[in-house]
C-alpha cells in the first residue's frame, strides 16, 4: 500500500472516530441514567404505571447496549490508527499478506484477509 492510500485510510478512520465520539457525546448528554420521573418533569409523589417504568428501563438498557457497542468499535478504530502509525495497517495479522483495498474500504478496522477471517470463523 502506498503512502497516498494509507493517508486516505487514516483520514477515513479519523472521520469515523470523530463521528463515533459525537454519537457517544450525544448519548451522554441525554443522560441515560435519568429516571422516568426526572425525564418527565413531574414532581408528584404518585408512582408511574408499571408498563411505563418497564418501557423506560428497556429504553435505557437498549441505549446502554448501543453505547457499549459503539465504544467497542471506537477501540477497534484506535487500534487501526495505531497500525497505520506502526506501518502494519492493511497487513493480515495471521498470514502477513496484504489485505485487499476493497476489504479495507468495506471494513476499515479489518485485521485479517478474507481467507484467514473465514478460517478463524470456522474454528
Amino acid at each position: 500500500m502506498n503512502r497516498a492510500e494509507l493517508k486516505e485510510f487514516k483520514k477515513a478512520l479519523i472521520e469515523k472516530r470523530a463521528a463515533l465520539l459525537q454519537e457517544l457525546g450525544e448519548f451522554k448528554d441525554r443522560d441515560a441514567s435519568a429516571t422516568l420521573k426526572d425525564s418527565s418533569g413531574e414532581n408528584t409523589a404518585y408512582s408511574f404505571h408499571m408498563a411505563d417504568v418497564g418501557t423506560d428501563n428497556m429504553e435505557r438498557e437498549k441505549a446502554f447496549f448501543f453505547a457499549t457497542r459503539e465504544g467497542k468499535y471506537l477501540s477497534h478504530i484506535e487500534k487501526a490508527l495505531e497500525r497505520v502509525d506502526a506501518g502494519t495497517y492493511g497487513m493480515c495479522s495471521d498470514c502477513s499478506n496484504p489485505i485487499p483495498k476493497e476489504r479495507l474500504q468495506a471494513v476499515l478496522t479489518a485485521t485479517r484477509c478474507v481467507p484467514c477471517k473465514e478460517k478463524a470463523e470456522t474454528k
